[in-house]
């Protein structure tokens, strides 16, 4: 049987080392974890993203006793986005979380339905999403989210 290498290429360095419109984006995405509901976990996601035009917009996670009608921060800004400018797409998005103890070391990583969500959006405006995932000890950078999703699955495969 034939083996398939997949490679990442995944930048990691201090939010300083990023260009002042990313730290922004860093600093954003930290304070949107203030606007996250979530009493049951008290896992609280924030994330900032800034569309072609330059507009900035957050999410946070919203959970709820019935977990699955939730919502991860990374689709509550993507959502908000695709509402209220639906022509623009989403060229950078930041996400930060913390917990009880505080906001997290190692930097978090979207859930498999947000990576979907964010494929589907890089395929339909043709743009890869530079993504930010931020911890204390540094920001992973990651130049569009098929480096999260190998062989992934797009509507391309519906046909």
């Amino acid at each position: 049987m034939e083996q398939i290498e997949l490679r990442q290429d995944i930048g990691f360095g201090r939010v300083e080392e990023l260009p002042q419109a990313d730290q922004e984006l860093v600093r954003m995405s930290i304070a949107a974890t203030d606007n996250a509901y979530a009493k049951y976990s008290e896992f609280r996601v924030g994330a900032a993203l800034r569309l072609k035009d330059g507009t900035t917009l957050i999410g946070a996670n919203q959970e709820n006793a019935s977990y699955p009608a939730g919502l991860c921060a990374e689709r509550a800004a993507i959502f908000a986005a695709q509402s209220q400018y639906p022509d623009q797409p989403i060229v950078t998005i930041a996400i930060a979380a913390r917990n009880v103890k505080g906001l997290l070391a190692k930097p978090v990583t979207p859930c498999g339905i947000c990576r979907q969500v964010m494929l589907e959006i890089e395929q339909r405006y043709h743009t890869p999403i530079r993504i930010l995932l931020y911890g204390t000890q540094g920001v992973y950078v990651i130049n569009g989210v098929e480096t999260l999703l190998p062989l992934s699955f797009i509507g391309e495969d519906l046909k």
